[in-house]
């Protein structure tokens, strides 16, 4: 089931370092709620919990497969996030090129002056 949810209900399911945890093994692989509890150190009630925050905000899809319920990764509403943050990469990537434009200025006067 897919609910439509903003990047602030993104943002908020991905603050959690539990919930980028099964994130990270969902990426890998779909996982059921018994594999996903296992690899997290909280209980059982815990992980439903982070699984329907991840489910509302549109992050996770949940298929039932007899008595087990299945979880796949859905990173289609991280792209409005990664398109958010890329005007950020940008301002980072400009500072760091003068960075690198201003250290190499000073090596080159550095090497000019040892010269003198």
């Amino acid at each position: 089931m897919w609910y439509v949810a903003g990047m602030d209900a993104v943002l908020h399911a991905i603050a959690d370092g539990n919930r980028r945890t099964v994130l990270d093994i969902l990426r890998q692989h779909p996982a059921t709620a018994g594999e996903l509890a296992d690899a997290l150190p909280i209980a059982r009630p815990g992980v439903s919990r982070h699984l329907r925050v991840l489910r509302e905000a549109g992050l996770v899809d949940v298929r039932q497969e007899a008595q087990r319920r299945i979880y796949t990764l859905r990173p289609d509403p991280l792209t409005e996030v990664d398109a958010w943050l890329d005007d950020y990469r940008a301002l980072w990537r400009n500072r760091l090129d003068a960075l690198h434009t201003e250290i190499t200025r000073n090596k080159t006067r550095t090497r000019r002056g040892s010269r003198s």
